[in-house]
């Protein structure tokens, strides 16, 4: 399900993420501050499983197919939850946490440090878990994208005045504006929103609104027009 998506604050209320990857951990509300990013999967399983009032089985668990999750995704299974692979678009992941009847549970492993901003800003108005941490080990990620060392990322850290850099962030420190506002635009069909739909003359989009303020989620369905409206004129 991929989406255009936009998170809004005003100036400091958002936090600056690096281009670098983020350590993540989404769950529902009744999870808040129970399931930790500092503890094992099997352990945040056995806790959303209370939480929740669900067998460890019947959790699903979303992870990003990529190399460096083999390990998570075994024990993830190992505790006898479900993992869901997906190949991009954690954001969309992550915020289904908060809505029931998505079927997922819980969001797990490493993806792109602005798209967990993005996420957290959505949580905090939704009331859901959400952690982040950021990874500038290169050797963890097990890409080049993000600098060719620890060290030289952890300088350019410190100039951004992130003098923690293993710091771990909760949903209100990368959302701490005021005011945050979070929408989105489904481009394919996903967990929580329609892609676009094309028609003769036209096409129909799902869109998703989420306020702090309001402490609101508008799905807005928009049809759009792409040819003059034919007037007829009546004698």
């Amino acid at each position: 399900g991929s989406m255009a998506v936009l998170a809004i604050s005003e100036k400091g209320g958002l936090f600056a993420a690096p281009d670098f990857y983020m350590k993540k951990l989404a769950a529902p509300p009744q999870a808040q501050g129970h399931v930790d990013i500092n503890k094992s999967a099997t352990e945040n399983l056995k806790i959303l499983s209370e939480c929740l009032d669900r067998a460890i089985e019947e959790l699903v668990v979303v992870v990003m197919k990529r190399d460096r999750h083999n390990e998570l995704i075994k024990e993830i299974r190992e505790a006898g939850a479900r993992v869901r692979l997906i190949s991009d678009g954690d954001v969309s992941a992550a915020i289904s946490c908060a809505f029931a009847g998505t079927n997922i549970h819980a969001l797990m492993g490493i993806g792109a440090a602005p798209e967990g901003v993005i996420s957290a800003a959505a949580m905090r108005a939704l009331g859901g878990h959400f952690q982040g941490q950021l990874i500038y080990d290169p050797e963890i990620v097990k890409t080049g994208l993000i600098g060719e060392s620890k060290e030289s990322n952890l300088e350019r850290l410190k100039s951004m005045n992130i003098n923690d850099p293993d710091k771990v962030y909760n949903a209100d420190e990368l959302a701490s504006g005021n005011t945050v506002l979070f929408a989105a635009c489904g481009i394919t069909p996903g967990t929580l929103m329609e892609g676009v739909r094309f028609f003769h003359g036209g096409a129909r989009t799902q869109s998703l609104v989420i306020s702090n303020q309001s402490n609101t989620a508008r799905f807005v369905d928009t049809i759009h027009m792409f040819e003059e409206p034919k007037y007829i004129q009546l004698k």
